[in-house]
């Protein structure tokens, strides 16, 4: 009998061990990647162009694209389709990104013909109505108008802009006169152009039969194979702003600069590095300005990687009269991590805790089609 009042056995694992993808290239071209696992009778679909915001040539024409998708086709409304994947128990995902748009269909096995056919239809024949237009319009703007009031969204879009410049895909937002002026045609425009080159990963408890639907369904899509873009970033310039939000008792730090890609052979190394400044609970920012100081509930500092370039961020939101002795907070971390060596006992924390988090990220057959599809995005 289990005696409970024993503590299981501590053990020690650095395995990282990866779902084997099974690679099929569809007779139009297209990549497919197979990740079989789990024991659910559910499956994901994911169809990934090369479509998002770098790619434009008009702004906003990534995103619009991708949300009308699924507001109507030539036989088909919007409510008539939303009402087909309730039926059948399936979940769209339609995510328009800074490189790509990705577009997540999770079904039951068995009914994945069926709603793989309608997912088929969105992508050759949406309508891409004026009236759903106008209506996402609306609501993007009205959305706009509530993140315009919070402090800690114009932060992170100052901090892009300063980056990359205001006309650069990395570092430009959409404001309201780029929605205003959005034209059906030009979402026509840029569907003809971007959506046909599309690679494809399914996980989940895949059937012969499931594999099988996806061959002959998806095959039949338009496959060219895109050009890469090249856009140059402009150089720029160490600058502090401040920018003063009426009635705000809340300041929004954002503190970041341009930084190396996932192919550089120091990726690994400042990955790690991020962890112990700022990208865990126990990483000396948080331990600095939340647990010794008490300036801010929460602190951290990120890479974000994308196709094109990465940046590094520290972000915090701090009461107005904690700023500036945050700011110095910051900098004294930044200073230490560069003069001082890291202890044995520190940095086997961060990387014991990095390590764990890893594994924790890959308990379901989605979670490791995720992993499988950024080695494959960014050729790792």
């Amino acid at each position: 009998m289990l005696d409970r009042t024993l503590a299981p056995p501590f053990n020690k694992s650095t395995a990282f061990n990866l779902l084997l993808p099974e690679k099929q290239i569809l007779k139009n071209g297209a990549k497919a990647y197979f990740v079989s696992g789990g024991n659910q009778e559910v499956v994901r679909v994911e169809l990934v162009f090369p479509a998002g915001r770098w790619f434009e040539h008009t702004f906003g024409a990534a995103y619009f694209t991708a949300n009308l998708l699924s507001k109507g086709t030539k036989t088909k409304t919007s409510f008539e389709i939303a009402q087909a994947f309730d039926h059948y128990g399936a979940h769209l995902e339609i995510s328009p990104g800074l490189d790509v748009v990705s577009i997540s269909l999770f079904s039951l096995n068995k009914n994945l013909e069926s709603v793989l056919s309608l997912l088929f239809e969105l992508i050759i024949d949406s309508s891409f109505q004026e009236k759903e237009l106008e209506q996402i319009k609306s609501i993007y703007l009205q959305n706009l108008k509530v993140n315009n009031e919070k402090t800690s969204y114009q932060a992170s879009k100052l901090i892009r802009k300063n980056l990359f410049g205001e006309l650069h895909p990395y570092g430009k937002e959409l404001n309201e006169n780029d929605v205003s002026i959005i034209l059906r045609d030009q979402l026509i425009d840029h569907h003809q152009q971007f959506f046909k080159d599309v690679t494809i990963f399914v996980s989940g408890k895949i059937s012969t039969q499931n594999r099988r639907d996806v061959v002959q369904i998806l095959a039949s899509l338009p496959f060219i194979k895109g050009q890469d873009k090249t856009i140059s970033a402009p150089d720029y310039n160490k600058t502090s702003l401040r920018i003063e939000k009426e009635g705000s008792v809340q300041s929004s730090i954002r503190m970041g600069k341009r930084t190396i890609d996932r192919n550089h052979a120091d990726y690994a190394d400042v990955l790690l590095l991020n962890h112990i400044l700022g990208g865990y609970f126990g990483s000396r920012l948080m331990k600095n300005i939340r647990e010794e100081k008490g300036l801010t509930y929460g602190i951290n500092s990120s890479l974000n990687i994308l196709k094109n370039s990465g940046f590094l961020v520290i972000g915090a939101d701090v009461n107005k009269e904690n700023l500036d002795l945050t700011l110095v907070e910051i900098r004294k971390e930044l200073i230490r991590l560069c003069t001082e060596e890291i202890n044995t006992v520190e940095l086997n924390t961060a990387r014991n805790h990095f390590i764990g988090s890893l594994q924790s990220e890959i308990t379901t057959p989605f979670a490791h089609a995720d992993k499988i599809k950024n080695m494959v995005m960014f050729n790792l």
